[in-house]
């Protein structure tokens, strides 16, 4: 594990480090605020707020309740405009539904459909030829561990398996980038720290870049390379810090045993109890 002053702010590489080959971070966010309403009822939820993201890292965000977490995704998903400063997706200013695949609480999938019918049609959408898109449901549910529920209609599905479905279908519209807001906050904890060592895996098979919301410490540990905590309203960056930690090669439970993991969670857990 890195020591802490390498792990500072003000050591993170410079921009030029973090820098796609055409000369673009994969999310750049320069002196963004972000404000609900106007006048006297006006409430500040944002920054001010600056943060490059490059490309193929996970990048958690994590803080109390009403720091700003949920807020900086939708303005990274293009879901709405920051109120000042700029928000750029490899460059370019983000637009709902291109660049980025996202990921709710809640799996939001299409009822009416199998969970095969849900992830095919983001292929469709993609431009996948027909031809080629049976093999690939196959593939991209057997990457989230669903080998055998193609044909399943969604409410004969478990809340774990919805979800699985949902990360499926956001991988495969084929985004360089994946936003998840808080995913496995409603599912138990069993099947969500099934969830977790999943999306870990496919984070280090795929390369995609990832940001990641969560209220959980333990959980922005095991799968970030990269963890922001922000301030109480209006969110700032109180700690961002880089995960040392390897990406492959360990089981689920021999990483959460490593001394640097346990000291990791407690300096993350003590900026966020100190932030809000």
């Amino acid at each position: 594990m890195p020591s802490p002053d390498t792990r500072s702010p003000d050591r993170l590489p410079s921009p030029d480090h973090v820098l796609s080959p055409d000369g673009a971070a994969a999310v750049e966010v320069r002196d963004v605020e972000h404000v609900y309403g106007r006048g006297a009822g006006a409430v500040a939820a944002l920054g001010p707020l600056s943060l490059t993201v490059p490309e193929g890292a996970f990048l958690v965000l994590v803080g109390a309740s009403g720091c700003g977490k949920s807020t900086l995704l939708r303005l990274v998903a293009g879901f709405e405009p920051p109120t000042s400063g700029t928000v750029r997706i490899g460059g370019v200013e983000p637009v709902p539904g291109r660049g980025a695949g996202v990921v709710f609480q809640q799996p939001r999938l299409f009822p009416w459909k199998t969970a095969g019918g849900n992830v095919e049609l983001a292929l469709r959408y993609a431009g996948v030829p027909r031809r080629e898109r049976l093999d690939r449901v196959r593939e991209l549910l057997g990457r989230v561990g669903l080998h055998d529920v193609a044909d399943r209609r969604i409410w004969q599905l478990s809340g774990g398996q919805q979800q699985r479905v949902a990360i499926a279908r956001a991988l495969a519209a084929g985004d360089p980038l994946l936003l998840l807001d808080e995913p496995f906050a409603a599912l138990d904890a069993l099947t969500r720290e099934r969830l977790q060592e999943d999306l870990r895996k496919v984070s280090a098979e795929t390369g995609r870049t990832s940001v990641f919301v969560t209220h959980s410490v333990d959980e922005a540990v095991f799968l970030g390379s990269r963890v922001v905590v922000l301030t109480a309203r209006p969110g700032r960056i109180a700690l961002d810090v880089e995960v040392g930690l390897p990406r492959t090669g360990l089981e689920p439970d021999e990483l959460r045993g490593l001394p640097e993991y346990a000291a990791l969670r407690a300096e993350i857990g003590h900026a966020v109890r100190s932030a809000a």
